[in-house]
């Protein structure tokens, strides 16, 4: 496609998508809004707050790697917010590589995680490009407080949890029930350990005075991440609202599926999980209160003579992906990624400026104490 834009958004008809052409507004970067229905992408559009002094465009497409390839062609970065991405996220991987573009995308699955990283890394970082999944909220400000931690060194066990308060949207939830026919590991002395399934862990959130149920997640990706830095040796990555009800029904429904699925072979799996998700009635809810959706992530590093606490709190989580994919474009348009192939935002972008920037949008504490 020919254009002048420098960054495509697809799925910018959702909840998460408009929360991107926001800030990419507020960044003054133009942009594609791109998905499968152009009537109902102009639509929503006209509602993103401030968009009238945006420089953007519609687009509607196919969801094929040839007509993706096709739009994205002329593009510096591509922002994918199509999910559950175990359904629909290589597509748009192997489309972005075929353009010549820069990867991000908002996933919250660790399994399509490791997949594309198998399929796709090497290629991209043939090419100098980025492919950057996790570029969202549960993932990068947590890992901003684990490299913190690591700055002195002599830091080699990391445990880090996110528990912001904040309702899922559809697709989070959608994505939810693909996280449980996976195997969930963590990293431990160099070697990944697969969690039990279907059980909560109890913590203890600043800010809060009753303890919080977190849930390993499908791993994270934090362990894949850190398995070839060789200042890691163990790494367990816990996530969660800050809801100890909806916390509790995410367990169950996971406890139900290994009582009644777990033994089922592999494609049937495949349909029980498809009924699930597609059990699930389309919704949006409200755009997040400043006072009200509070995001607390922490991380405990720790070495052989004590170690380090990070926690950082803010508010409006789902609000902060959408700055959070802006700013890593923003900075990927200006001066390119410092680690191509597979990496994330903070390490191909730089965890201070994507500190900085929050700090720029979002009231931010951030708390640093010796253990």
């Amino acid at each position: 496609m020919s254009s002048n834009k420098p960054v495509v958004v697809y799925g910018a008809s959702g909840y998460t998508g408009r929360l991107v052409c926001e800030f990419l507004r507020q960044y003054n970067i133009p942009f594609i809004a791109a998905g499968r229905n152009a009537e109902k992408l102009e639509k929503i559009m006209q509602n993103v707050p401030g968009i009238e002094t945006a420089d953007y465009e519609v687009a509607a497409v196919e969801h094929s790697v040839e007509a993706l390839t096709e739009l994205f062609s002329g593009a510096q970065v591509v922002c994918n917010i199509v999910g559950p991405f175990e359904t629909y996220g290589e597509t748009v991987v192997e489309a972005a590589l075929n353009a010549n573009c820069h990867y991000i995308d908002t996933t919250g699955e660790p399994a399509f995680v490791k997949t594309i990283i198998e399929k796709f890394a090497a290629d991209f970082e043939a090419k100098g490009l980025l492919m950057a999944p996790c570029t969202a909220y549960m993932y990068t400000p947590a890992e901003i407080c684990a490299r913190i931690c690591l700055e002195e060194g002599d830091i080699d066990t990391l445990e880090v949890a996110t528990a912001g308060n904040f309702v899922p949207t559809h697709a989070s939830t959608q994505s939810i029930y693909s996280l449980f026919s996976h195997d969930a590991q963590y990293l431990m002395n160099n070697e990944f350990v697969s969690w039990p399934a279907g059980k909560g862990y109890e913590i203890q959130v600043p800010g809060y005075a009753v303890n919080q149920i977190v849930h390993p997640w499908g791993g994270g990706t934090l362990p894949t991440v850190f398995k070839n830095d060789p200042r890691v040796r163990t790494c367990r990555q816990y996530s969660g609202t800050a809801n100890r009800e909806v916390m509790e029904g995410v367990i169950a429904l996971q406890q139900d599926f290994e009582a009644n699925f777990r033994t089922l072979p592999e494609d049937q799996q495949v349909v029980e999980m498809k009924k699930m998700v597609d059990a699930v009635p389309p919704f949006t809810p409200p755009r997040e209160e400043t006072l009200v959706h509070r995001s607390c992530d922490f991380a405990v590093g720790t070495g052989s003579a004590g170690g380090k606490k990070v926690v950082m709190q803010s508010t409006s989580p789902y609000t902060q992906t959408g700055m959070i994919q802006a700013a890593t474009a923003a900075k990927l348009i200006a001066s390119g990624t410092s680690k191509a192939g597979f990496a994330t935002a903070c390490e191909a972008v730089d965890y201070k400026y994507l500190l900085g920037q929050l700090k720029q949008f979002f009231p931010l504490k951030l708390t640093v104490t010796d253990i």
